[in-house]
């Protein structure tokens, strides 16, 4: 059983103290409120407030569209239910990138309106002023290297990252780049399994994985994916533990019976 089970509130202080005692950390992605607390109340360790909202909740083909004023919303809906996890906001495309005061506005905006306890950017040495000036605020800030979403019209593709050795080394020099900036932990996502390990091992800050083997030091997935609610995608690194796709439809279908048959309400369901 977890030792931190107990803990009255996930911190980045905590997250440290995870991958010094070597305890695994989980991370899950919400949108909305329902589903932020149940998450929180099972015992999660980081809820992301992901930019794949624009994917999952508003049918965007990227996660490109999706607004600050968009991000604040689901930000807000999910920080009022939740009691213990530790809610980073993804800040989204076109917030951060190419004007550091920007960043900064952006991300103060974020914290101040919805409550939460940190953000995460995409990206490295390009954005590393963007990210200092917004520590230089106080605002805890999670990295992402890797296969970077905000990116993929430069990349033309959604394949594994960093299997070529220069683009390795970028990857490495960023991450050891983000964490002495000052960033409390670093998302990889889609990469080789070596090297993500590699990386975690050469950096003192939590190192969360998506696609990114097991010798990081946690995991993160979208809901909807490991849930089954999402049927249209299947990468190698999805395990779903639900299949609610189809649970859902299932109970729909039910409801339209018992409505049109008249079953339902029943006369213990009517006042």
């Amino acid at each position: 059983m977890s030792v931190y089970k107990e803990i009255k509130r996930v911190t980045t202080h905590v997250l440290s103290e995870m991958k010094l005692k070597g305890e695994k950390i989980a991370m899950l992605t919400s949108y909305d409120f329902s589903m932020a607390k149940l998450v929180d109340q099972a015992g999660i360790d980081i809820i992301l407030v992901g930019d794949s909202a624009s994917n999952v909740m508003a049918g965007n083909e990227t996660t490109l569209p999706i607004t600050l004023d968009q991000m604040i919303y689901h930000g807000k809906s999910v920080v009022r239910a939740v009691n213990r996890a530790l809610v980073v906001v993804d800040m989204p495309f076109g917030s951060y990138q190419g004007n550091s005061l920007e960043a900064l506005n952006s991300a103060i905006k974020i914290m101040k309106v919805t409550h939460a306890d940190a953000v995460k950017v995409e990206g490295g040495k390009e954005i590393i002023e963007s990210v200092e000036r917004i520590l230089s605020a106080g605002i805890p800030v999670m990295g992402h290297l890797g296969l970077m979403p905000q990116s993929i019209n430069k990349y033309g593709t959604y394949t594994v990252r960093a299997k070529e050795e220069v683009e390795a080394q970028k990857l490495i020099e960023d991450a050891k780049l983000l964490e002495e900036v000052g960033c409390f932990a670093i998302v990889l996502e889609k990469i080789p399994a070596a090297l993500g390990t590699k990386v975690a091992q050469q950096l003192k800050i939590p190192v969360i994985g998506i696609g990114a083997g097991g010798g990081v030091d946690g995991q993160v997935l979208v809901i909807h994916d490991m849930l089954g609610i999402s049927q249209s995608f299947s990468p190698r690194f999805l395990r779903r533990y639900l299949n609610l796709a189809e649970e859902i439809q299932g109970a729909v279908n039910h409801y339209i019976q018992d409505v049109k048959s008249k079953d339902f309400p029943n006369e213990r369901e009517q006042y």
